[in-house]
């Protein structure tokens, strides 16, 4: 069907294109990934919707009369020369369906994004990428194990993506932050509206030490009950694995979780006490075939199951999830690993024992510790108890 193409239209539409387009459909409310899809099918373009009639665009499928009022008479030179000034302003660039930097692995997802507004840089996505989330009514224990596996996720080389929620994703997020890690905090509203705000300096120092804030929606939007479960689903796409660590039965990373299985990525659960209304939604995840883990080795273990292998490695030297390496061999060990083997040497030292005797910060010697377990010279039980394989 050939379309008319209204006076106003003619005068509009050679000084847009179809990123911008994307970038202010993106900033009308109700125009999801399904509706923009039949939108540009309609008419050829994103840039072809504007300036079409009210009465053109409710005969698109899926588009009801007030939404199409809302574009018909939305003010998009206005609404866009803001909407980038704001950008501009805060350091914070848009990714749109159209861009080559938009992250490949997102486009994969039933509904991605139209748009990503990134402040800070971004990691490769999905190898080197895993979710660590939870509840935000986080027990002791649930703040000690997401400190320890995000820590030896850094140490291994893992960027560590969460919500910038309170509880779990806080301690994550600050977890990496003081290994000098990589993190991205994935927002349920715009990059202008944080929540919470007490989470102000920790975005800020995310975003210093080599990291990034996300949100698919504009800059001004405000978090709500449906922006979150949105938000939750690129949580999970970016990551290779998502890790929940303490969740009750109602917890919003049960979401994330489900929506990181429905595209094909493996989900860790972290198992707590049974009378532990916290761990509730842990428990159900294992029960329902998430992978149990009791640190970041077994998520490696899983990701090794499933063809993963370590940043820097390259896929030829992983064999069914084992590094080749020869044990035997000492030529490439560094002197904090060959210190940390003599100072095991036959014994078990706890975590905090073994930092005290090598006199290394603790990212410092998790980072060596993990680099040992690759090399299966190494290995820990419950409560970081490290010994000699």
């Amino acid at each position: 069907m050939t379309w008319p193409m209204p006076r106003s239209a003619r005068r509009w539409r050679p000084f847009m294109l179809d990123r911008e387009a994307t970038i202010v459909l993106n900033m009308i409310p109700g125009i999801g990934h399904v509706r923009y899809t039949a939108l540009k099918e309609a008419f050829g373009s994103p840039a072809a919707v504007f300036g079409r009639t009210a009465e053109e665009l409710e005969a698109v499928p899926g588009v009801g009369p007030q939404l199409a009022e809302k574009v018909a008479s939305y003010d998009w030179e206005a609404g866009l020369r803001a909407e980038l000034d704001l950008c501009d302003r805060a350091g914070v660039r848009i990714l749109t369906l159209w861009d080559e930097a938009y992250p490949q692995i997102l486009r994969t997802l039933y509904d991605p994004p139209l748009c990503l507004y990134v402040r800070g840089k971004l990691p490769p996505f999905p190898n080197n990428a895993v979710a660590v989330v939870g509840t935000r009514r986080m027990t002791q224990y649930g703040a000690r194990m997401t400190r320890m596996i995000t820590e030896e996720a850094v140490a291994a080389g893992y960027a560590v993506v969460s919500g910038l929620a309170f509880g779990v994703d806080t301690v994550a997020h600050s977890a990496a932050v003081e290994m000098n890690g990589v993190t991205v905090a994935v927002l349920g509203g715009g990059l202008m509206r944080i929540h919470p705000q007490e989470n102000v300096p920790l975005a800020r120092r995310i975003v210093e030490t080599g990291g990034a804030l996300v949100s698919e929606f504009p800059m001004m939007c405000p978090v709500s009950r449906t922006t979150f479960p949105r938000r939750n689903r690129i949580v999970a796409g970016m990551c290779c694995a998502t890790i929940v660590t303490e969740a009750g039965v109602g917890s919003g990373a049960l979401i994330t979780a489900r929506q990181a299985l429905d595209n094909s990525r493996e989900v860790c659960a972290v198992p707590g006490h049974a009378d532990n209304m916290q761990a509730k939604g842990c428990h159900a995840l294992i029960k329902e075939g998430a992978a149990l883990v009791e640190s970041f080795s077994d998520v490696l273990d899983v990701l090794g199951a499933r063809g993963g292998y370590l940043p820097g490695l390259e896929p030829d030297e992983v064999c069914e999830g084992k590094v080749a390496y020869d044990p035997g061999s000492s030529s490439d060990l560094s002197a904090d690993e060959r210190k940390i083997l003599k100072l095991l040497g036959g014994s078990e030292m706890a975590l905090e024992e073994l930092a005290g005797a090598a006199g290394f910060e603790t990212g410092r010697l998790l980072g060596v510790l993990m680099s040992l377990e690759m090399k299966m010279l190494v290995e820990h039980g419950a409560n970081q108890v490290y010994r000699l394989i």
